[in-house]
């Protein structure tokens, strides 16, 4: 069996170092607080360590408020600023979001308890792979396209099991929307799990993550993790900036038919992430009323047989 070549369907968004701020752009503290932060932000990732120990042996309901206590503290530590807008359904739900920073598990964390589907390489990261993996997270071989049937099926038997689960569908991190000019509004949603919304009946509930410099009042990119940059420079870049502020804005909920088309429900989903109208791709996907945009707002231009097929 010829194995499929690793870059028709491993994601990429394209963002390198020409989408990070340039020096003097984003407001900085000085190296005083930079140390402080880092020394913050290291004391809480010793504490996940005693929030590993603690998760099983806790109620879920105090396991999953402990969860989300560490990752609002963590963001604080590291001198970010936490924005919710909206609210998430009271029931289980398949939360689908953008994706910009390895901060994001951090704000969704910080915002419901969920389990996350996350890239395997995120395991090894010091601690908080070790918290990801005692919190259940469903971790994606991205090296191993033909496995992603089973990770699907995790997804689904989370959600049956009333637990809402958390992914990224963009499959990778992109720059667009927090301070790029020049790059796409972002990347296109991978279907694949949202047919396990499709199989258990859940809604599908759209998150949008910006950061932005509050001292400037725009959207930036200093916390964006892209291409070839490292996890370090990328938390350089983070505790030296001043007044960081991650929003999370809860879009309107999806609500899936059973026989709704999995490719027509990411792109709604998409279309309510990246501000533009869902109304054409909910009727076609048999979706309950969703949330629209102005109409003045483009569609994206659809994927091809090859792309979709590639992405189911």
């Amino acid at each position: 069996m010829t194995a499929v070549p690793r870059d028709l369907w491993w994601p990429s968004s394209g963002c390198d170092d020409d989408c990070l701020p340039a020096a003097g752009e984003v407001p900085t503290v000085p190296a005083a607080r930079r140390v402080l932060r880092l020394a913050a932000a290291l004391g809480m990732l010793l504490a996940g360590v005693a929030v590993v120990l603690l998760l099983p042996v806790l109620p879920t309901r105090e396991r999953q408020g402990l969860v989300s206590g560490w990752a609002r503290a963590t963001l604080r530590a590291f001198g970010v600023r936490l924005v919710v807008r909206g609210r998430l359904p009271r029931r289980r739900a398949l939360l689908v979001a953008n994706h910009v920073s390895w901060l994001d598990i951090l704000a969704v964390l910080a915002v419901t308890p969920t389990r996350m589907v996350a890239k395997r390489e995120v395991r090894s990261w010091p601690v908080v792979g070790l918290l990801a993996a005692a919190a259940g997270t469903v971790f994606v071989d991205r090296s191993r396209p033909l496995a992603l049937p089973r990770t699907v099926g995790r997804v689904a038997d989370a959600l049956r099991a009333g637990r809402s689960v958390a992914v990224f569908p963009e499959g990778t991190t992109w720059c667009a929307g927090n301070g790029a000019t020049d790059c796409r509004p972002g990347g296109g949603f991978r279907p694949a799990t949202f047919q396990a919304a499709i199989d258990t009946g859940s809604p599908v509930v759209p998150l949008r993550l910006t950061y932005r410099c509050s001292v400037t009042g725009s959207t930036t990119t200093a916390a964006a993790f892209l291409g070839a940059d490292t996890l370090l420079r990328s938390v350089a870049r983070v505790v030296a900036a001043r007044e960081l502020v991650v929003s999370v804005t809860i879009a309107g909920a999806l609500h899936p038919a059973r026989d709704a088309d999995r490719r027509l429900l990411a792109r709604a989903a998409e279309s309510a992430v990246h501000l533009l109208p869902t109304a054409n791709a909910a009727a076609r996907a048999r979706l309950r009323p969703v949330p629209t945009a102005p109409p003045d707002v483009a569609l994206p231009m659809p994927v091809t047989d090859q792309e979709l097929n590639l992405a189911a």
